[in-house]
């Protein structure tokens, strides 16, 4: 007698909910009951106010930093914990290498954006969109942009193909921007989403509250929410259309994001022969796109698009590429395609697959000998990889309107790249589309012509092929999305996806209020001088505006003749008068490296102190030249500071590295007659006080 499925628990207001059974969640690999849902309704209102008053509060004690920090944490504990997700994962169909996409790569997106965070964010709750802007002529009115916490809660709403990944994926930018969560996973696969909720709940790492989870419907959430919320779906085009108009979004204005299944396309541009690296990696890049997680991926390629000359090549070379692949239950050795999710989906699969087979042909399906292996598969979700070809797909309307979302292309025919890019067009937007092509510029034509229609463009030759990702992978460095059909919205991209989390605001006033508001000095605000030298303060006792004017130097000849023997750099400018005087300048003048070199001997104290190391510049200028004779000082002042914890733990042959932060000190270099010569940001390293 086998044993019951346990019942799914929803997690809200930070305890599990769920101990009447609903709905059966079944094996896609032999149909067996993995896990039931809850019948127990939940209280969305309860649920909100834990979030706005509980978890919201409990964020925004912690800055950018922090959070960041915590996110490291966090994906260090799944890490340790990704087998028992991997168990659980099975059930949804997918081989080792499919769940690892979903398990390791979730917990890879949580270690991205904690680098993002720690490399990218202040240590506090407001980014400085800068630089500032004068708006007045004396430099007393300013103007910039912030980005602050929208104070509301992210609500996430998932599809079934990535029940880890796609949560995380939102979470990590959302928890980063000082946002609770509230996740609703697709049913299906939601025993996925919960064993990881229970591991995230389990580590006690981050405020109670932050993530909350769903499983089951989500009943009137969006009609309670509010306009300082923010409501992501990632799903079908026609689910991602019906939330999008809930009458309270609307009215309230309430930001939805969303990203949505689309025709993804993949060209082989027309310069590729058979025989040719491109050709094979072509193939070997749509197989693998129909058989990747069983074709269930929302940037899988549905559309083929192949110069009509070499369709039956590539016809041919998938067809024997795919009767190679061996289908069933993943435990089996030799398994390289599982199962669908669901039965549900099976069905709606197959029926996709008879619209798409009206008037095209069948290159390779069910009917080539599919058979899955593996124990009680006959009550699996499996189904056949299927390849169509459309001779004529624009007549067909089908085959850019109607996506079987599993392991089904179809190959379609064109003469000439303007005709491959009108095909791939067609599809009305998209999240991503490949150019495979030896030529640099095909490659350019085509990502020209292509970026309206696609969200991202993968171009593949035999250069990046050793390093390429691949078509169908979402990188957390770059945007996901598409425009159209793919949803029109934006997930990842680096620091993109944080800000969609946050509210920018413009600000006006005087360099010291903007100084004070953005947390970053500005130029012409108020600084403070005293009698210890910047360089010899710890982190913790050096403050926004703290400044030093250094003494003046005057440039002579000779200085340019020794950095000129020093460096190499005789450019005629630094040492030939007669030319020089027919220049703009009419005269010689200092290298801009000896300026900065110069300014570095006015304002660095050279003893052994807190300051570390330099690591580098930013917004380097040289605005007015230093001619021989002038006369050069410079003010160095604290614009920005960032507080950092301690890294990891340092290797046996790695000295302790000290606690530390970073400092950004704005230096202007001027002349004489009080004219700026040179600007920059130099970026230091400073040690913490003694512990």
């Amino acid at each position: 007698m086998s044993a019951t499925p346990p019942i799914l628990q929803s997690l809200i207001a930070n305890r599990w909910i769920g101990t009447q059974s609903a709905r059966a969640l079944h094996s896609a690999i032999n149909g067996r009951a993995v896990a039931l849902t809850h019948a127990d309704e939940i209280d969305f209102g309860e649920s909100l106010a834990y979030a706005r008053g509980q978890a919201l509060p409990a964020l925004l004690k912690l800055d950018f930093q922090q959070r960041a920090a915590l996110l490291k944490a966090l994906a260090t504990y799944l890490m340790e914990h990704k087998e028992s997700l991997y168990a659980v994962s099975v059930h949804t169909g997918g081989t080792r290498s499919d769940n690892w996409i979903d398990v390791e790569g979730g917990i890879g997106t949580l270690f991205a954006y904690a680098s993002i965070g720690r490399r990218e964010l202040p240590s506090s709750n407001v980014f400085h969109e800068g630089p500032a802007i004068a708006l007045g002529k004396e430099g007393q009115f300013m103007g910039s942009h912030i980005l602050a916490p929208k104070r509301g809660v992210a609500v996430h709403i998932n599809a079934f193909n990535f029940p880890m990944w796609g949560m995380l994926e939102k979470f990590a930018p959302s928890f980063l921007a000082g946002m609770p969560c509230i996740v609703k996973p697709a049913t299906a696969t939601s025993f996925v989403a919960e064993a990881c909720v229970r591991l995230i709940h389990a580590s006690g790492l981050l405020p109670a509250g932050s993530l909350q989870l769903i499983v089951g419907g989500s009943g009137d959430l969006l009609d309670r929410l509010e306009e300082t919320d923010v409501v992501t779906f990632t799903g079908s085009a026609d689910t991602a259309a019906m939330l999008r108009v809930n009458p309270n979004l609307i009215r309230r204005s309430i930001p939805f994001n969303g990203e949505a299944d689309s025709l993804n396309c993949a060209i082989l541009a027309p310069d590729v022969l058979p025989g040719d690296p491109e050709f094979e990696l072509f193939v070997r890049e749509v197989a693998r796109e129909m058989t990747a997680k069983t074709g269930q991926k929302c940037t899988a390629i549905r559309r083929a698009i192949v110069p009509a000359q070499h369709i039956d090549a590539v016809a041919a070379a998938l067809r024997e590429r795919l009767a190679k692949i061996k289908v069933g239950d993943p435990a089996v050795e030799g398994v390289r395609m599982g199962a669908l999710a669901s039965k549900a989906q099976q069905a709606d699969v197959a029926e996709r697959v008879a619209l798409l087979s009206q008037g095209n042909e069948t290159v390779f399906g069910a009917a080539d000998g599919f058979a899955p292996v593996g124990e009680g598969v006959s009550e699996g979700a499996f189904f056949s990889p299927t390849l169509l070809i459309c001779r004529d797909a624009f007549a067909n309307e089908t085959v850019h309107n109607v996506e079987a979302f599993g392991p089904v292309s179809t190959l379609m025919p064109y003469e000439g790249l303007d005709q491959a890019l009108a095909l791939a067009a067609k599809g009305r937007g998209s999240l991503v589309a490949s150019v495979v092509t030896k030529t640099p510029a095909i490659a350019a034509e085509a990502v020209y012509q292509a970026a309206a229609f696609h969200g991202r463009v993968h171009v593949l030759d035999r250069e990046s092929a050793k390093e390429s990702t691949g078509h169908g992978s979402p990188l957390p460095q770059l945007k996901h999305g598409g425009p159209g059909r793919a949803g029109g919205g934006e997930e990842l991209g680096g620091l993109r996806a944080v800000k969609h989390y946050l509210q920018r605001c413009a600000v006006q006033g005087s360099p010291t209020m903007l100084s004070a508001i953005t947390g970053e000095y500005q130029r012409g605000g108020k600084v403070q001088e005293d009698a210890i030298h910047p360089f010899r303060k710890y982190f913790e006792e050096i403050q926004i505006g703290d400044s030093l004017l250094t003494h003046r130097r005057t440039v002579s000849e000779a200085d340019i003749v020794n950095f000129g023997g020093v460096s190499g750099d005789y450019f005629y400018m630094h040492f030939d008068e007669v030319a020089a005087k027919d220049t703009q300048f009419g005269q010689r003048i200092a290298h801009g490296y000896f300026v900065l070199s110069a300014a570095a001997g006015l304002f660095v104290s050279p003893a052994p102190g807190p300051v570390l190391a330099n690591y580098g510049l930013d917004t380097l200028r040289f605005v007015n030249p230093v001619a021989i004779g002038d006369t050069i000082q410079a003010r160095l002042t604290c614009k920005r500071r960032i507080d950092r914890a301690q890294s990891t733990t340092p290797r046996p042959d790695q000295p302790v590295q000290p606690r530390q932060g970073v400092v950004a000190w704005d230096v202007q270099v001027m002349n004489q007659r009080g004219e700026l010569v040179a600007s920059y940001d130099i970026l230091t390293l400073v040690a913490k006080k003694p512990a």
